[in-house]
């Protein structure tokens, strides 16, 4: 063969390559609002800086007629490139060839993508569109999965895992995005379940919608399956370069650190007025958060999930720092099972990638009921101890009001480890309430009295001024300072400052045991 015929073989199988399942397959694509897989590399990735691995190969299958079918690539396409110039790897399933389902040469490009990523500590992003197995090879793409799932599990902690969901995700499939650290969903296009409506009917003989049953919503809000929900493909792509710029691109290295151009010591208007006079009247932390924060800017994660809790990645002083904040305009902020599983699992992402811990505090404790306590409570609420007790990175803790009973010692105090507490001066830091522990103590004088509630309304402002204020704390040094609500900004990056070169460490143990 002459070389411009072997130039001429290598064109073809580039461009057969190239057209996936083929143009009527890619039409149908876009007919539902959804790229292909190379356009949402294209997106996704700096221009120009996309290298694709292992474009050739096709699967082995001879079976079922599979033979007659084989499309170069083989239903992914994979590959390393750059996201602000930091380098990525990626694969993308593509829906247009046999419905983007897995194979074992598919499963195989993952896995070298993953393998490859591992050795040179870079973050992979997995585009997930896909039909499930390849029913046809049988007990290879299950295998396939199987490959995959491990190097998920071995690459956790050590490089950033992120998924999105850009149509269907069903069967062994889903288990690989959630043991990724982030799961994004596109609403109306992509959903997730291990079994389909047409099943979830014949052994439940439950009448349900793909989108009831696993759409992006759905995820988002009950299951907390989905991290984020997005309004298209693109929607998804960009906020999955935003949340990489905060994050390291693996373990051994501190999140990137941007110029800041918004002063430590900016003057925080009115931040104090944010806090009602009635102290069970609730206000929305969000409005403290972005006070607080670089030019205002906060990346949540998890918004529509277990809502009494704020988690998500915001910079001070150009410094990221991952927020944990109660919100008392849900809930009143009260920690529930949802809520402790949701901020554990955050706390222990920034712990493993050296992303300091900003947590703000007005909790009334954990929330009471048979509901709670027969779903576990006690377990999820460990989870959240757990993880802070565990974390080693730098943690600053602000108690802007209620700081009531376990939940206390729970969020982030200065017990388990917390490096830097603080607490405004309306910070209540008691057992529980002042109503509630004032009908305990004070439970006889209460009921000898004429008028029983005006005793309790004594009895309660007396404790609320004896135990419902920062001071005791102080005194013990639980609080290391207790300031004015407009320094919160200036005291926090201090001690971002101070704690750079925090070193601390758990004892040596293969991992611990926790309480799942």
């Amino acid at each position: 063969m002459a070389h411009e015929e072997k130039y001429n073989l290598l064109k073809k199988l580039r461009h057969a390559a190239l057209q996936g399942g083929g143009k009527t397959r890619i039409e149908t694509q876009h007919e539902k609002g959804k790229m292909t897989a190379r356009e949402r590399i294209d997106f996704l990735l700096d221009k120009g800086t996309f290298v694709e691995t292992d474009m050739l190969v096709k699967h082995r299958s001879q079976d079922f007629g599979l033979d007659k079918q084989r499309f170069p690539g083989d239903g992914v396409v994979t590959g390393y490139g750059y996201i602000n110039s930091r380098l990525v790897f990626v694969f993308s399933q593509d829906f247009t060839v046999f419905g983007g389902s897995l194979s074992e040469t598919f499963a195989e490009k993952i896995c070298k993508i993953m393998d490859q990523a591992m050795k040179v500590g870079a973050p992979v992003i997995g585009l997930n569109d896909s039909g499930g197995a390849r029913i046809q090879e049988g007990v290879l793409s299950l295998a396939g999965y199987a490959d995959i799932f491990l190097r998920n599990t071995l690459a956790s902690g050590v490089i950033p895992q992120i998924s999105a969901i850009l149509g269907p995700c069903a069967g062994g499939a889903v288990y690989s995005p959630a043991i990724t650290d982030f799961t994004f969903m596109v609403e109306h296009t992509s959903y997730m379940f291990v079994t389909g409506p047409n099943v979830v009917k014949t052994v439940t003989h439950e009448e349900v919608t793909s989108e009831e049953l696993g759409g992006a919503a759905t995820h988002a809000s009950k299951s907390g399956v989905n991290h984020l929900t997005c309004r298209s493909d693109a929607d998804a792509l960009q906020k999955i370069r935003d949340l990489l710029s905060y994050l390291p691109s693996n373990n051994m290295e501190d999140a990137p650190r941007i110029p800041a151009s918004d002063p430590a010591d900016r003057p925080l208007r009115g931040l104090g007025d944010i806090l009602p006079e009635n102290p069970n009247q609730p206000y929305d932390m969000k409005e403290i958060i972005s006070d607080i924060v670089d030019d205002g800017k906060f990346f949540e994660i998890h918004p529509d999930f277990a809502q009494n809790i704020i988690v998500g990645f915001a910079r001070m002083d150009g410094y990221s720092v991952g927020i944990v904040a109660n919100q008392p305009s849900h809930l009143a902020g009260v920690l529930d099972s949802d809520a402790s599983r949701k901020a554990a699992r955050f706390v222990r992402f920034c712990d493993a990638f050296n992303i300091p811990l900003l947590t703000l505090e007005d909790v009334p404790g954990f929330l009471p009921g048979t509901t709670q306590e027969w779903g576990g409570i006690i377990w999820h609420g460990a989870k959240l101890l757990y993880a802070f007790s565990e974390a080693t990175v730098p943690k600053i803790t602000v108690i802007t009001r209620k700081a009531y009973g376990g939940a206390y010692d729970v969020m982030s105090s200065k017990h388990i480890r917390g490096d830097v507490n603080l607490a405004w001066p309306t910070a209540e830091i008691a057992v529980m309430g002042p109503k509630g522990a004032a009908e305990i103590i004070f439970k006889k004088e209460i009921s000898e009295a004429e008028n029983h509630d005006e005793m309790l309304a004594r009895k309660e402002a007396e404790y609320r001024e004896k135990f419902a204020n920062p001071y005791l704390a102080a005194e013990r040094g639980f609080i290391d300072e207790v300031i004015e609500p407009e320094k919160t900004r200036l005291r926090v990056i201090q001690a971002l400052r101070m704690l750079e070169n925090k070193v601390d460490s758990n004892p040596k143990k293969k991992h611990g045991n926790i309480p799942l």
